[in-house]
């Protein structure tokens, strides 16, 4: 008879530091698995804390309660299949990031992660200690080698396991989403089922955590790189994967294939599972943000409506003596097809007396940068006071392109708590507001159809601070600034690189310059999630003080 091993898979949701509901989640995953006839049941790494940690790992309370939650697991799943699910190792005095497998009631293996990342947002090495290449488990029928994460990045713990008797490998994950990253992982999984001619299972966790977001798309390869099962990307999916042996080893019978979305469906979904998980894990049910008229701040009422729904968010329109007639009617425009609320408060009066106040103070100075930053910072203090009121997360609507060169004012319309379009170039949010206008799923709350008007996408991006004012008076045109933003921030191109691509060289040093002295300003941005590897905040660590500028 052919020996078969079933193994459930449990690509889910984990919030850091609550032990209990991710416990509980754990439970719900080996209830399903048993009732299933699992054999083994699999959740990713560090499951039991959430993940990224960063340094709450480091305080002994945390880990010694985490460890706790995982030892009652233990208990209560002792009386079915056996239990895989990452968390920390506090040991000897040192810490270690874990696989723990238990089973009937005891502790079977704890794997411990061997290599350890310190790169992009990782800083691993900071946490961690590294373990020791360990040898595979045994659960009965099957041998099971567990390289954690980045150990199957690396060709040295598969290679160790399948020397050492693995007969599969599971490798549990806490792999955050950047763009067109799912491709990375399938090739290196490839690379390694090739290496040890063993099945592997690639187990990722979802949800968003502060600016990353864990996408899931768990998949099993067959000897020879074939793809047997591939679970949904962002959804929840608790599955069971059959194991047979075969005359030349084990293999997975195929399964599930999902469908797999393009590039501008993930990004826009993980724009709002950042925005919908943030709010969720930090007890927010609504949200407000001043809706201009403008791109930006209509893309990110959309993505707040998706989220969590139009009778939860609220737009606000502030309008000033600059503010056209046409912002008026196209915010009004957005609200309505969208379904949110709308309230419109003049800050007019209110300029008004703080130019009065500071008439004395400024006297012999000409109206200036100063006298429109007063009208952003004004309608920052008004959209705090209603989010203070009402207790309405507020949302900032800075594109990544306003962000990199500082094209924004700090405790003016940089207030708030969360940006959804923090890392979405300018170019990607014409073209986003587009795709979303033509397409519609079923995780979207918000109404489908073109839920913003073209005029407000065609239109020339202005902040309307002063009379007849257009983005392009101060940048380049967006169009020839987001390469030289992409090159000089994304790929760290030089200055004569950049020129080299065809710019003049004091537009591409004017752009540098902004960059660079625009530090401060993220450096007290909201957090917005990642969508690129070179993000604004763990990817990129740049000093505040800074007087180099590249001389070539």
């Amino acid at each position: 008879m052919t020996n078969r091993f079933r193994i459930t898979l449990a690509q889910m949701n984990p919030t850091v530091g609550d032990l209990a509901g991710n416990a509980a989640l754990a439970k719900r995953a080996w209830d399903e698995g048993r009732a299933a006839g699992a054999d083994f049941v699999a959740l990713p790494e560090m499951f039991i804390t959430g993940y990224q940690t960063q340094d709450l790992v480091m305080k002994p309370a945390f880990t010694r309660d985490a460890m706790s939650h995982v030892e009652q697991l233990m208990k209560d799943c002792a009386d079915g299949p056996a239990l895989g699910i990452g968390g920390p190792l506090l040991q000897g005095g040192k810490l270690y990031n874990a696989y723990h497998v238990l089973k009937g009631g005891r502790l079977v293996r704890q794997v411990l992660k061997h290599e350890l990342p310190n790169e992009t947002v990782f800083d691993e090495v900071r946490l961690y200690e590294p373990g020791p290449i360990g040898g595979p488990y045994d659960l009965g029928v099957i041998r099971i080698g567990t390289p954690i994460c980045e150990d199957a990045w690396h060709e040295e713990v598969p290679e160790a396991l399948a020397e050492s008797g693995a007969e599969i490998l599971l490798v549990p994950n806490g792999s955050p989403y950047y763009r067109n990253k799912y491709d990375t992982r399938v090739n290196q999984m490839v690379a390694r089922v090739v290496e040890t001619g063993l099945p592997l299972i690639y187990l990722n966790m979802i949800g968003g955590q502060d600016d990353q977001v864990f996408d899931g798309g768990s998949f099993v390869l067959n000897p020879h790189g074939k793809m047997a099962v591939h679970l949904p990307l962002f959804e929840e999916a608790i599955t069971h994967v059959d194991f047979e042996e075969t005359d030349t080893g084990w293999v997975a019978v195929p399964g599930e294939i999902a469908a797999f979305p393009d590039e501008w469906e993930q990004d826009y979904r993980v724009m709002v599972t950042a925005l919908r998980d943030y709010l969720r894990k930090t007890g927010f049910r609504k949200v407000l943000l001043g809706l201009s008229g403008g791109i930006d701040s209509a893309i990110v009422a959309t993505i707040a409506a998706d989220a969590i729904g139009p009778e939860n968010v609220r737009c606000v329109m502030l309008p000033s003596k600059y503010t056209s007639q046409a912002s008026l009617d196209d915010a009004g425009e957005v609200a309505r097809r969208l379904g949110t609320r709308l309230d419109t408060i003049s800050i007019k009066a209110p300029v008004e007396a703080v130019n009065g106040a500071l008439a004395e103070v400024f006297s012999g100075t000409k109206p200036d940068l100063t006298e429109e930053n007063i009208q952003s910072r004004l309608r920052g203090v008004t959209l705090m006071a209603i989010s203070n009121k009402f207790g309405e997360m507020l949302l900032t609507t800075g594109n990544k392109s306003e962000v990199a060169v500082g094209y924004a004012t700090i405790y003016g319309d940089m207030a708030g708590g969360y940006n959804p379009i923090k890392d979405l170039y300018k170019m990607r949010v014409f073209e986003t507001c587009r795709w979303r206008n033509t397409n519609h799923r079923d995780w979207m709350m918000g109404p489908a159809g073109e839920v913003i008007p073209p005029r407000v996408i065609d239109k020339p991006p202005t902040a309307e601070l002063r009379e007849d004012q257009k983005d392009s008076d101060s940048l380049p045109e967006y169009a020839d600034l987001d390469v030289i933003l992409e090159a000089l921030i994304d790929h760290e191109k030089s200055v004569a690189e950049v020129v080299a691509m065809g710019f003049d060289r004091a537009v591409v040093k004017k752009v540098e310059h902004l960059i660079y002295i625009a530090e401060y300003k993220r450096f007290q941005s909201a957090p917005g999630p990642r969508l690129t590897k070179r993000s604004f905040w763990l990817d990129r660590r740049y000093p505040i003080v800074n007087r180099w500028r590249d001389p070539s």
